[in-house]
C-alpha cells in the first residue's frame, strides 16, 4: 500500500488523503484495500470520532477507478472483472455509506466516476468552489459500478440522475450542492477547515447516539416507511441502557453540558 493513503490523526478526528497526484487520485485496487484496511482500524479507535476523505494536490478530489488496472482485469473476463474491480469498489463504497463514525469527503477538485461515487456514498461533503464532478463511464462503453446506478437516483432523482449518468458531462460544484450530492460549497482555501468544522458541530454529541442516526438513515431509506420506523425504534432502544442516553437526559434536566462515554 506503500504511501498511496496518507492518513493524519488530529484530535478526534482522521483525514486520509487519496495520494496518487500524479494519477489524479485514481482509485487504485491497492488504494481501495487501503482505505478499507484503514477504516477497519480506525473503527475500533475510540479516540476517533470522525473522518474527513480528501486528494493530494489541488487537481482531484479523485478521477475515479485506475483505467489501466482494471481495463486488464476486463481483459481477463467477466468473472476477473468483477472480483478485482466491481465487488472492491462496491465494498469499499458501501463500507463508507454504512461506516458508524461520520465520514465527510472534503471534495477539493475532480470527483469524476468512482471518485463521485464516494462523495455519493459517504455521509456528508463539502466542496472546493472548484470541485467538478461527473459520471464519465458511459463515454467507456460501461456503466458506473462503485453503487453510482444506485445512489445518485436516490440523492438526486431519477431523470435527473439518469441525465449526468446517460450524457457523461461534468457538472459544477454549485449544481452537486442543488443535487443533493454536497452539503456545501466554500471557497478553495477555506475547504479542510470548513470540513473539519463540520466534524467538530457533530463530535461534540454523543457517538453512540450518531452511530444510531447513521444506521438508521442508511438502513431505512431502502425500506418501506413501516420497516423504517421499525428500524429507527431498534436503534433507539439500543441505546435506553447506556450511559450516553442516560447522561443526555440527566444533563438536560440539569441543565448542564453532559459528559459522554464513547464508543
Amino acid at each position: 500500500m506503500d504511501d498511496c493513503l496518507l492518513i493524519d490523526l488530529n484530535g478526534s478526528i482522521a483525514t486520509l488523503t487519496f495520494n496518487r497526484p500524479a494519477k489524479l487520485n485514481a482509485i487504485s485496487y491497492e488504494l481501495a484495500d487501503a482505505v478499507l484496511e484503514t477504516l477497519d482500524r480506525l473503527e475500533t479507535d475510540p479516540a476517533i470520532r470522525a473522518i474527513i476523505l480528501t486528494g493530494a494536490g489541488d487537481r482531484a478530489f479523485s478521477a475515479g477507478g485506475d483505467i489501466h488496472q482494471f481495463s486488464a482485469s476486463v481483459r481477463q473476463g467477466a468473472d476477473s472483472a468483477m472480483r478485482a474491480f466491481v465487488r472492491r469498489g462496491q465494498t469499499l463504497t458501501a463500507r463508507l455509506e454504512a461506516y458508524p463514525k461520520p465520514i465527510i469527503a472534503a471534495v477539493n477538485g475532480l470527483a469524476y466516476g468512482g471518485g463521485c461515487e464516494i462523495t455519493e456514498a459517504v455521509h456528508l461533503a463539502v466542496a472546493s468552489e472548484r470541485a467538478v464532478f461527473a459520471k464519465p463511464e458511459i463515454n467507456l462503453g460501461m456503466p458506473p459500478t462503485f453503487g453510482g446506478t444506485q445512489r445518485l437516483p436516490r440523492l438526486a432523482g431519477r431523470k435527473r440522475a439518469l441525465e449526468l449518468l446517460l450524457t457523461g458531462d461534468p457538472f459544477s460544484a454549485r449544481r452537486a450542492y442543488e443535487l443533493g450530492l454536497v452539503n456545501a460549497v466554500v471557497p478553495h482555501a477555506d475547504l479542510m477547515d470548513s470540513a473539519r468544522h463540520l466534524a467538530l458541530r457533530i463530535i461534540r454529541h454523543s457517538p453512540l447516539a450518531a452511530a444510531a442516526i447513521i444506521s438508521a438513515v442508511t438502513r431505512g431509506i431502502n425500506q418501506t416507511i413501516a420497516e423504517g420506523l421499525a428500524t429507527e425504534g431498534e436503534q433507539f432502544a439500543r441505546l435506553v441502557p447506556s450511559h450516553d442516553l442516560r447522561e443526555g437526559l440527566d444533563a438536560w434536566i440539569e441543565r448542564r453540558p453532559p459528559a459522554y462515554g464513547g464508543y
